[in-house]
């Protein structure tokens, strides 16, 4: 048996073109993913999210339901903020908006995921010095977030969509050299697919740095619908000991119940 658990992605409201295969109420979805066959979903949502968490820790014991992470992402998407904002309110309203993802996520024992939120590197910015205040400001959450034993999982995303932290192990030098030791590497297979030479080294490359870990295959469909050999990434998993959560993220194509279910199904047969 493998020492992870399996996650999935949902948010209240999502057009189908996003690779979110749940949507609606929370805890419904936390019923629902619970009897597909994963431990807990991934919530994203907003920082000022009304959690009812009484209801929650009754869902845990009573085996209905849980939660593994929170995604800051729609402060971006929605609210315009980054930690690399054009402007000090949008620095200013990043920074707010997570420390209210980390007040949530202590008080649910989970992480917090921050992917978007960290922002870009402008087109003609000098990128030495944006990289110095990505870093101060990280510095900042990562204390106020290590103070309340929260983790912060940093995701790597492709180069068509950001300009930072786009390998494993860009991730992972600038942890590393930033002492930021709260900080996690978040890998995603399809951003691997896109952007590392060899997949299996840059899971290798992470070892105990590696947090949080996303799945879904090459189109971005299900685990299983496409080219991924997830036996052998599993396997590259068990070899560096992960005991974090695999989470699908992915298109709900054909539709949300099928990907849903076919992910899960696939991912338990290609367990080492």
């Amino acid at each position: 048996m493998p020492d992870w658990k399996y996650g999935i992605s949902l948010a209240e409201k999502t057009p189908l073109t996003a690779p979110l295969p749940l949507e609606g109420d929370l805890y419904e979805n936390m019923r629902r993913a619970k009897a597909y066959g994963y431990d807990a979903v991934e919530f994203h949502t907003r920082e000022t999210y009304p959690f009812d968490f009484d209801r929650i820790e009754r869902m845990r014991e009573d085996g209905a339901g849980d939660i593994c992470a929170i995604v800051s992402g729609r402060l971006y998407t929605q609210g315009g903020m980054s930690l690399l904002g054009d402007t000090p309110e949008k620095v200013q309203g990043a920074m707010d908006g997570m420390y209210q993802y980390i007040d949530s996520a202590h008080k649910l024992g989970v992480d917090v995921v921050i992917g978007w939120l960290k922002g870009q590197v402008p087109e003609k910015g000098d990128r030495d010095h944006y990289m110095s205040l990505l870093a101060q400001r990280l510095k900042v959450l990562n204390e106020y977030a290590k103070a309340q034993e929260v983790r912060l999982v940093i995701e790597v995303i492709n180069h068509y969509e950001t300009n930072i932290f786009i390998t494993a192990k860009e991730t992972v030098d600038f942890l590393c050299e930033n002492a930021l030791d709260n900080c996690y590497v978040h890998l995603d297979t399809y951003h691997m697919g896109l952007e590392e030479y060899d997949p299996y080294e840059a899971i290798r490359l992470c070892g105990k740095r590696l947090g949080y870990f996303h799945v879904s295959d090459n189109s971005r469909r299900y685990p299983g619908s496409g080219q991924f050999d997830f036996k052998r990434i599993l396997a590259v998993l068990k070899e560096i000991g992960y005991s974090g959560f695999v989470t699908v993220e992915c298109l709900p194509d054909p539709d949300r119940e099928t990907a849903a279910k076919k992910a899960i199904s696939h991912l338990k047969a290609c367990e080492p």
